[in-house]
């Protein structure tokens, strides 16, 4: 008879064990992002993510975001757009699919710098800017979960073109050839304009290894992305 409690005590203890066991590993993979889930996430930040010189800031900090500069969110619409000449639901509904079924702002009927109306037509049609010879750039630095999406902090950094740009020659009206010189430098700098490093112009994939050398000389932002299936929407962007 002892045996026999000894031995159910025995199984309720492994039984115990494996339900403990489970939940842990279960709790240890929520915790987890997987690779297709940060190739997404960094996707979708892409297509957000602006040009300083004609937004103020590749992404500004906002609590909500309908809160957003109206000059970044109409832009970010813009740079997504598949066709230039629209109507006045497409623009729209490219706003809600970037910006989520939460977002309520509106574009102008009457257009604005961004997208133009032309009244000839009934159409609106997006307008080019001319943008300099700095990148903005980000790199992922850590990914959390959140109830309902991710809790993201990346990490925002300039590659200077300048040289590089500067060495593009044409030959002939005939017979162009924009070459780039292998020896030309592309400068890493921080969002002051600090210059980091330099890298070769046909070395490009360093450039987020030297940000990560010297990551505490570039300033991060956190982003709340919200995941509704298999869409991302950003939330909220703060400054650190």
């Amino acid at each position: 008879m002892k045996k026999f409690v000894v031995i159910i005590v025995f199984l309720v203890i492994i039984l115990i064990s494996m339900i403990m066991y489970r939940s842990f590993t279960i709790k240890q993979q929520e915790e987890n992002v997987s690779v297709d889930e940060i190739g997404q996430i960094e996707t979708y930040i892409a297509k957000i993510y602006m040009w300083k010189e004609i937004t103020g800031e590749a992404l500004p900090t906002f609590s909500d975001i309908n809160q957003a500069s109206d000059v970044w969110t109409w832009e970010v619409v813009k740079k997504n757009l598949e066709d230039y000449e629209l109507n006045y639901d497409q623009i729209q509904d490219k706003a809600k699919e970037l910006f989520g079924p939460d977002f309520t702002k509106e574009f102008p009927k009457e257009g604005n710098d961004q997208i133009v109306y032309n009244p000839e037509t009934e159409k609106y049609y997006a307008v080019g800017r001319g943008i300099d010879d700095e990148e903005d750039c980000f790199l992922l630095n850590t990914i959390t979960r959140a109830d309902d999406g991710y809790n993201v902090e990346i990490v925002e950094y300039l590659e200077d073109y300048s040289e590089v740009y500067g060495n593009i020659t044409v030959e002939s009206d005939e017979s162009p050839d924009n070459s780039v010189d292998s020896d030309s430098k592309i400068v890493i700098r921080n969002t002051n304009g600090d210059e980091i490093g330099e890298i070769n112009s046909n070395q490009e994939d360093m450039a987020k290894d030297m940000v990560k050398e010297n990551i505490d000389r570039f300033s991060k932002k956190q982003l709340k992305i919200k995941k509704d299936g298999d869409n991302l929407y950003v939330k909220s962007v703060t400054a650190e």
